[in-house]
């Protein structure tokens, strides 16, 4: 299945600018007061859960805690991803005080699941080989594609691993943005659901790269939304389908990406799913991840003994 109903998000304890990460992340910005940043990025964090479970989308909250001191922990997809076969993966990070979220509690949250193997690539950051996650890897869980734009964080070997553990194949390919920058992670730029993709097929300067994005998604049967650089500044690309308990399809967006579509836009996103906007404008803007990046999918079988 390509979507889950159920996700873990990590509420944060100290959320704030992270210049561990900001090199490489010009979404990023230090230009609020921290206090109130803190205030403003909680109540949007409870916000967001609040819809979800509104919307009948199962949310596990991990509490995080303030020491040690992980600005980015709101950000759970680049630490780990969980897989229907009971794989837990945990990945290498660039940012060196991303790496102590490890410590925050987050794999015995998920004590409620069958996990049956863990595949640890987080010996490689000692190599300064990155592979963040759901933010490197937009997978087609169904076709077993791994959609990737290669950056510091996205390393081209580590791609090659996990498609030979996890079984997937690589689509990889280099994109940047309006000012030629590598863009960091691959959910940025594009997001694959059951039926719909969005992305911005303009920051693929190579034509050969992006005609093969493009074949692909098609290939795959999905409908291909292409997206504007303008709107990737905005998170368009950030988006994430999930499933509700009645198996509705719900599309997850902030406002800022919705604001960004034009109306033949929304419909045809209307016409595969229901929207589900969430307000996260001081989250994204400090932080420089959107609506995806706080999600992390849970894909893992129940564990029948605990239940």
């Amino acid at each position: 299945m390509q979507t889950t109903s159920t996700v873990l998000m990590v509420r944060p304890a100290c959320f704030a600018f992270n210049a561990d990460t900001a090199g490489n992340n010009p979404f990023q910005h230090d230009d609020l007061d921290p206090v109130q940043v803190r205030v403003l990025a909680l109540n949007e964090f409870d916000g967001y859960v609040a819809a979800l479970r509104d919307q009948g989308v199962r949310v596990l909250v991990v509490q995080d805690t303030e020491v040690p001191h992980t600005p980015d922990s709101i950000f759970p997809n680049n630490g780990f991803s969980t897989h229907p076969d009971g794989t837990l993966v945990l990945y290498p990070m660039q940012g060196e005080n991303r790496r102590l979220e490890r410590s925050k509690g987050i794999v015995p949250a998920l004590c409620a699941f069958a996990i049956h193997t863990t595949l640890d690539l987080t010996a490689n950051e000692q190599q300064q080989r990155f592979l963040e996650g759901t933010g490197s890897l937009v997978l087609d869980r169904v076709a077993r594609i791994a959609y990737a734009c290669r950056s510091i964080r996205t390393h081209d070997a580590l791609l090659d691993e996990f498609a030979e553990q996890m079984g997937y194949r690589v689509v990889a390919f280099d994109a940047v943005d309006r000012q030629g920058v590598p863009i960091y992670h691959t959910n940025v730029m594009m997001s694959v659901g059951s039926a719909l993709a969005l992305v911005c097929l303009a920051s693929v300067a190579d034509p050969k790269q992006r005609q093969n994005l493009l074949r692909t998604l098609q290939d795959c049967g999905k409908h291909v939304l292409d997206l504007s650089l303008d709107q990737l500044e905005r998170f368009a690309g950030n988006m994430l389908q999930v499933h509700n308990d009645q198996g509705d399809a719900l599309l997850i967006m902030s406002r800022s990406a919705w604001r960004s579509l034009s109306p033949e836009q929304r419909t045809c996103i209307e016409l595969h799913v229901s929207p589900l906007v969430v307000a996260i404008d001081t989250i994204e803007r400090v932080g420089g991840g959107s609506a995806r990046c706080m999600l992390a999918e849970i894909f893992l079988p129940h564990n029948e003994v605990q239940l």
